[in-house]
């Protein structure tokens, strides 16, 4: 019997880059509604914010739909995401998972690259978690930005890196552009402040999805 993960992947192979577009951002306005664990304002208040952040800063369209989307498997049900996370343990390979356990960065990160998003989108969805603990690592005035539910998780997310892990985290070629979608990440977290809904980015994200 063919797993959940090839019956969705099936699906959405003949889904067409507007259908993923509707999908994703009905996710993002249906399943957002809900708060942001330990901070003040929603889960799709904050991805929107971090889209926009990442559009005044002039980011290229695979940067600014990482921003949008980079907590997308925060919105993913119970079965999906069990059945990425077994994906991704059993794929193996350094970075995939941690101590055993596979964060919502992963969980995103597989999820949309099995939706045709390119790997570039995939690597920055996938990193964000990665990347504050590089900042931590190399910048220590950055753990003073952070909030306080932020740098709770950060004890559960591994700590500052080190060592090997650090090396190659510094020698990747998109490390200072993660490094920007993580500082976006943690100031898109204001109360109330108005910006684009997610229909706006549609056709940015159809674009993508049918190059």
């Amino acid at each position: 019997m063919p797993s959940q993960k090839t019956l969705m992947a099936v699906i959405t192979n003949k889904m067409s880059a507007q259908q993923t577009a509707d999908m994703l951002i009905d996710m993002l306005n249906t399943r957002g509604q809900g708060d942001y664990i330990g901070e003040s304002i929603s889960q799709l208040a904050h991805g929107l914010q971090a889209a926009h952040l990442a559009k005044t800063h002039h980011a290229d369209d695979e940067t600014l739909l990482a921003a949008l989307l980079h907590d997308i498997g925060q919105f993913l049900g119970a079965d999906e995401v069990k059945s990425i996370a077994h994906e991704v343990q059993t794929m193996g390979g350094e970075g995939k998972a941690s101590c055993g356990r596979v964060g919502h960065e992963k969980i995103g990160e597989e999820y949309l690259l099995g939706l045709h998003f390119s790997p570039k989108v995939g690597a920055f969805v996938g990193s964000h978690v990665a990347a504050k603990r590089y900042l931590c690592a190399v910048d220590p005035a950055y753990y003073d930005t952070l909030s306080e539910a932020s740098k709770q998780s950060l004890i559960f997310q591994g700590g500052p890196m080190q060592g090997e892990e650090l090396r190659q985290w510094a020698a990747s070629p998109w490390c200072d552009e993660m490094c920007e979608l993580r500082k976006w990440d943690d100031g898109a977290k204001i109360p109330g402040l108005v910006v684009p809904e997610a229909g706006s980015y549609k056709r940015m994200m159809v674009e993508h999805l049918s190059r």
